[in-house]
């Protein structure tokens, strides 16, 4: 089975549907974006982009509310805070490093980011379990 994103004007996915393998090869049985695209065209209308779980094609799995970003051929999650920058995985990153001690402790040591501070803080730690 293959996955296609379908893009709105801004390049937002807007959904992904799954479509067979025999819609997307050719005479031989070679698998071609072309096709699947040109498929789901038929089919349904609009712009698509194939994508996959493993990150095989455009380095994320697309989701409703991603971005393609075609300077990248990747498929780009809303960025979480300002201050967070693009990897060359296209996956965002803090400016500073989770603690190494998330999930660590009984129960698990958690921490959400404060873009105020530009810090990550505790939400749960064995100490304030009391």
């Amino acid at each position: 089975m293959a996955h296609f994103a379908e893009l709105d004007e801004n390049n937002v996915v807007k959904r992904v549907i799954v479509v067979d393998n025999k819609d997307t090869s050719d005479a031989n049985g070679n698998e071609l974006e072309s096709i699947g695209v040109a498929f789901c065209q038929k089919l349904l209308g609009g712009n698509w982009k194939q994508t996959s779980y493993n990150g095989n094609i455009r380095k994320n799995y697309a989701g409703i509310g991603y971005t393609y970003r075609a300077d990248i051929d990747a498929f780009v999650a809303p960025q979480p805070y300002p201050s967070w920058v693009l990897d060359v995985n296209a996956q965002w990153q803090a400016p500073v490093p989770m603690p190494q001690d998330a999930g660590t402790g009984e129960p698990p040591k958690m921490y959400t980011w404060d873009e105020g501070t530009q810090s990550w803080v505790v939400v749960n730690s064995p100490s304030s379990q009391a």
